[in-house]
């Protein structure tokens, strides 16, 4: 019986490591997609400016130095009444023989209802979605001028 506390204890924290595993993987989302263009990098970053643009999202952080890039489209009507939608998108940029690689993820932010619960909003990873490869076609569109020259 003096062993219950002990055993219970155990148990106990046993699965708080399950449950960190289990929140880890679920938290982390799908790896990011990856496409190599032979360019350097800062044209390279100047073709994922000029795909995000042309595919309506705004920047809102990084800088060719950092090699990152975060970028927002519109605002759009959700499926709920006064809910709302919206895609995140952040890139990541390095060298890597041949040319420059470029990772991305693609997040949807959806917000139910923002008259009764303003800023209340879940962000959910996008796994099979055709943006991908419309976003890595417009890159490889927008570099395509600067290898003509």
């Amino acid at each position: 019986m003096r062993f219950l506390p002990l055993l219970m204890a155990v148990l106990l924290l046993a699965g708080c490591d399950t449950m960190e595993s289990v929140r880890d993987r679920v938290t982390q989302g799908p790896p990011p997609q990856e496409r190599i263009f032979a360019a350097e990098p800062r044209a390279t970053y100047a073709a994922v400016q000029a795909a995000l643009r042309s595919l309506d999202f705004r920047q809102t952080h990084g800088g060719p130095a950092e090699g990152t890039i975060d970028a927002l489209s519109a605002i759009q009507p959700g499926d709920n009444p006064g809910g709302a939608r919206q895609v995140s998108v952040h890139a990541e940029l390095r060298a890597v023989d041949g040319g420059t690689a470029v990772d991305v993820q693609m997040k949807e932010i959806l917000e139910d209802d923002s008259q009764r619960h303003p800023g209340m909003a879940t962000s959910t990873a996008l796994r099979d979605t055709p943006m991908y490869e419309v976003f890595f076609h417009a890159v490889q569109a927008a570099l395509a001028p600067a290898s003509r020259k």
